[in-house]
């Protein structure tokens, strides 16, 4: 359904370490990096990073948040574990969530700007 999303943060080369950092265990890296923006993907980018000098607030009451596809529960726990590493802060453990499924198992954390970020496999 969609191409791709954009954020906007105030430090570049901060967000490009933590999600260097964070993507990685997922299978996502940079795959374009140009003057102000960075892309992150497999094959493609279709996670935008974008410098602006006025990112959307954080607001851990909005819903806001962004989902990736981990390869299996490892890649779940190794996100969590590098986005802690690289700044992020933790907002749920490693672990199932029976009440998204039976086998959802998911790990959240946010990132240096506030954006709240998932990783899942099921």
């Amino acid at each position: 359904m969609l191409d791709h999303v954009s954020i906007g943060v105030r430090d570049l080369a901060q967000s490009k370490r933590f999600y260097d950092a964070t993507l990685a265990p997922l299978g996502y890296r940079c795959l374009s990096e140009s003057g102000g923006s960075l892309g992150y993907g497999r094959e493609t980018e279709a996670f935008w990073i974008i410098a602006t000098e006025h990112p959307v607030a954080a607001d851990p009451k909005s819903g806001l948040h962004f989902c990736f596809t981990a390869p299996d529960r490892n890649g779940v726990d190794a996100f969590h574990a590098a986005a802690l590493k690289a700044g992020g802060r933790d907002n749920g453990k490693p672990g199932l969530r029976a009440d998204y499924g039976p086998n959802y198992y998911a790990a959240f954390v946010s990132d240096p700007d506030g954006y709240r970020l998932e990783a899942h496999c099921g």
